[in-house]
C-alpha cells in the first residue's frame, strides 16, 4: 500500500514484522518504527487476528498491500487501522474494515481516512466495488459508513451490509 495522506492522518502498510513486534509489546513495535503507539492500540477485536494475518501475509505477501496503520500526524501516534481484508475477491469486491482507539474516536478520523481509502481502493486494478459490514448496534460505525458514501443494502439480526 502506498502511503495515503489526508489533512490530519497518514496511512502506512501494517506489515507482518510490525504485527509480530506488537504482539510482544508496544515498545518492541516503537523500536522499529518512527511512531509512538496509542495506549489502547490495538483493539482486542483486531489483535485477535494478528496470528492469522502474519501467516497470510507471509504466505501471500501481496495481501499485505491492502492493510494499514493510521497515524495521527499532529501527535505522531498510531491510533487506528484500516484495510481491505486481503484485497479483491474473484468478483472484484474489496471489504473495508477499520478501528480507531477510544481516545481518538468521535473526531472524524475514520471518516477522513475512509474516504481516502475508498478513493484509493476503487482506483486499483481488478476492483469493481467496495463493501463493508457493521454490527446493527454500532451506531458510530453506521455514521462513518454513511458519511463516506456507503449505502446499506441488506440487514439481518446482527449485521448491516453496505456497498459504495
Amino acid at each position: 500500500m502506498p502511503q495515503i495522506e489526508t489533512e490530519r492522518l497518514l496511512m502506512i502498510t501494517f506489515t507482518a514484522e510490525m504485527m509480530k513486534a506488537l504482539l510482544k509489546s508496544k515498545e518492541d513495535l516503537e523500536a522499529i518504527i518512527p511512531y509512538s503507539v496509542a495506549a489502547e492500540y490495538p483493539l482486542d477485536v483486531y489483535k485477535q487476528f494478528f496470528t492469522y494475518k502474519i501467516e497470510r501475509f507471509t504466505m501471500y505477501p501481496p495481501e499485505n498491500e491492502w492493510e494499514g496503520c493510521i497515524i495521527h500526524k499532529a501527535t505522531n501516534v498510531i491510533m487506528g487501522d484500516m484495510g481491505f481484508k486481503g484485497g479483491p475477491n474473484e468478483a472484484g469486491e474489496i471489504d473495508l474494515g477499520y478501528s480507531i482507539v477510544p481516545s481518538y474516536q468521535g473526531k472524524g478520523f475514520a471518516t477522513e481516512m475512509g474516504k481516502a481509502m475508498v478513493k484509493w481502493g476503487i482506483s486499483q486494478r481488478n476492483v469493481k466495488c467496495v463493501k463493508a459490514t457493521c454490527d446493527t448496534d454500532n451506531i458510530p460505525s453506521k455514521r462513518v459508513l454513511e458519511k463516506i458514501g456507503f449505502q446499506a443494502t441488506k440487514k439481518d439480526e446482527n449485521k448491516i451490509y453496505w456497498h459504495y
